[in-house]
């Protein structure tokens, strides 16, 4: 059973409708789902390694580690240009052919990260990875809405966000360990191995699709005159931005709410991980059955977890059972929000990838940036209720606002 509030694109003998017109009858391949879950972890992944890796690298290139961390919003700031600009620059190219092109282009800029003599390199190279991580994930809706049947969009998009989940738990932890054994250079060299991996994959399990995208930003402007889509992207921006004015503070959080010791805070993280992957193994079945159920749920739980999260003063237990809470929040949400954009504009997949791409990443910059302004200013405990708060009114928006297109 799905949500009556949106419509759902359904499966025809012959036909199908995609990002800007229709093309000949899907050819359904969960293999090829797979691939693009295990590309996506490979890009989240090279995304986050530089701040497990910071002092080394700023050490190793003669820079602060404060110039260093640029690299990462370097790359976000690309990612959210290329999100809305390479499907339509690369309008009219096969899809299996321009993602393994993506993956390619992400193994060459880890290995130029790697061999970097010099920091202005290093950008050039995370420009690169910032390119790929825009164009891939803003194909990746409709690609996956013509990999799975219209009724497992839900279950499609969880396992291509396993990637997502996976990387966003392992990647920094990993990058920590592996670079106190071998250095900086080889963890990013791991990285493109991670990477060739995907698109050999890609090459095996994608099937030929050619793009029915219309020529031109015109498809974008209108996805963007829908009330839905509008209300579903500032729930959005809310929801995400919220996550990280408190996310990207919690050791400190932790440390000054919680006093957990160092080793503790470690197992914190761990179960923050484990949530995140629960809650989107959850939100796919769910939201196939419920969508809007799912769309008031999890930022619901995300926004109740970080305020409880900065207010319980109960002891390390409800500290971490808020933290598993938490992960789970945010973890269904990419799954969640993606089923919703491709329910309310079946026929421009490629459009509302593109502006999911662009909002989360500027979010991601938002949120840390005002978390940061409200760490200095009021302390972390405020930053965590604001970011609960902003959740909050993400999940108000996207149940009372009836969600009815334009016509």
């Amino acid at each position: 059973m799905t949500s009556p509030d949106l419509p759902v694109a359904t499966n025809t003998s012959r036909r199908d409708t995609t990002a800007g017109g229709t093309s000949p009858q899907k050819k359904h391949s969960w293999a090829g789902v797979v691939s693009l879950s295990v590309g996506i972890f490979a890009l989240v992944t090279a995304e986050f390694l530089p701040a497990s890796l910071l002092s080394r690298i700023a050490s190793d290139l003669g820079v602060t580690e404060g110039v260093a961390g640029q690299s990462v919003s370097v790359t976000a700031i690309i990612a959210a240009i290329a999100g809305l600009t390479i499907p339509v620059v690369l309008g009219r190219v096969d899809r299996r052919h321009l993602m393994i092109a993506l993956s390619v282009v992400a193994v060459l800029s880890n290995v130029l990260v790697a061999l970097a003599p010099s920091y202005p390199v290093l950008l050039v190279a995370r420009v690169l990875l910032g390119l790929t991580i825009g164009g891939f994930w803003s194909l990746a809706i409709s690609m996956t809405a013509r990999l799975v049947p219209a009724s497992k969009l839900g279950l499609g998009l969880t396992i291509v966000n396993v990637g997502v989940s996976l990387a966003t738990v392992a990647a920094v932890p990993a990058g920590t360990l592996l670079g106190e054994l071998w250095g900086w250079r080889a963890v990013f060299y791991l990285a493109a191995g991670v990477g060739i991996i995907a698109a050999v994959l890609q090459v095996v399990a994608l099937p030929s699709m050619r793009s029915t995208a219309s020529a031109g930003f015109r498809p974008l402007f209108q996805t963007l005159r829908s009330r839905l889509i509008l209300l579903c992207l500032a729930a959005m921006a809310l929801m995400g931005a919220g996550h990280f004015a408190g996310f990207t503070y919690i050791r400190p959080a932790a440390t000054e709410i919680g006093g957990l010791a160092p080793a503790q805070l470690a197992l914190l993280l761990l179960a923050y991980g484990v949530g995140i992957v629960g809650g989107n193994l959850v939100a796919g079945p769910l939201a196939d059955r419920s969508l809007r159920l799912a769309a008031f749920v999890f930022p619901l739980v995300l926004g109740l977890a970080m305020i409880a999260f900065a207010t319980l003063d109960a002891g390390a237990v409800l500290l971490f059972v808020a933290a598993v809470l938490w992960g789970a929040g945010f973890g269904a949400l990419p799954t969640v929000i993606s089923t919703w954009l491709a329910r309310a504009e079946p026929d421009r997949l490629e459009s509302v990838g593109g502006l999911q791409t662009a909002v989360f990443q500027v979010a991601i910059a938002l949120g840390a940036f005002i978390g940061g302004f409200l760490v200095d200013g009021a302390g972390v405990q405020t930053a965590l209720v604001v970011g609960g708060a902003s959740a909050l009114a993400g999940a108000v928006l996207i149940v009372l606002v009836k969600p009815r297109p334009l016509a």
